[in-house]
């Protein structure tokens, strides 16, 4: 069974973004030396136009073959431009309000979000699947996720966009590794506790 791991950058205190859903003041700190570990660590997250800054074009998918976005992270990327930000991935967007896909690498999930990824989840392949985010699909998600791995930026929003839109539940999850950077940044990567 592959794995379903949320790889998701917040705050502090644990807001992936504004209350608009904005991440751009943790952009100041992808440092080259985090950069460095996104690119060894997780080169399937580094978006089309970062792969080409960064001669990417060919890197080898180390842990993921698959993304699932939500509808507000998809919009980042078509208000660029950008029809399929992760081209070098097999890519799907849980939307109900895009009636179809602007490209034909991306396939939109409108209904059946859990049972959908499921089936990706039981697809024979090695390679696991990445939850870019957001807030509410992570909620939606939260009983499907294997793994975290939270890239914790030194800023505290005081409110915004919390990691998991969803209610009240507790979900228990197991620390396996933690990394810190020169910049403040922490990478904290958990594992749901059986």
């Amino acid at each position: 069974m592959r794995k379903l791991t949320y790889f998701i950058a917040c705050s502090i205190d644990g807001f992936i973004g504004d209350p608009q859903g904005d991440a751009s003041t943790m952009y100041p700190f992808v440092s080259e030396e985090f950069l460095g570990f996104l690119t060894s660590e997780y080169p399937e997250t580094i978006a089309v136009q970062g792969r080409e800054a960064h001669g990417l074009h060919d890197a080898k998918h180390g842990r993921f073959d698959t993304v699932v976005q939500g509808r507000s992270s998809y919009q980042l990327a078509l208000d660029m431009g950008i029809t399929s930000p992760y081209g070098h991935l097999r890519e799907f967007v849980a939307s109900r309000t895009l009636a179809e896909s602007p490209d034909p690498n991306v396939e939109i999930i409108s209904e059946g979000l859990v049972a959908r990824v499921r089936e990706l989840k039981a697809e024979d392949s090695e390679l696991d699947i990445w939850l870019c985010g957001g807030s509410q699909l992570a909620g939606e998600l939260l009983d499907e996720i294997d793994e975290l791995v939270i890239k914790t930026y030194p800023l505290v929003y005081a409110s915004g966009m919390p990691m998991f839109g969803s209610d009240f539940a507790v979900t228990e999850f197991t620390l396996e590794d933690v990394r810190s950077f020169e910049n403040g940044v922490l990478v904290r990567k958990y594992s749901r506790k059986d």
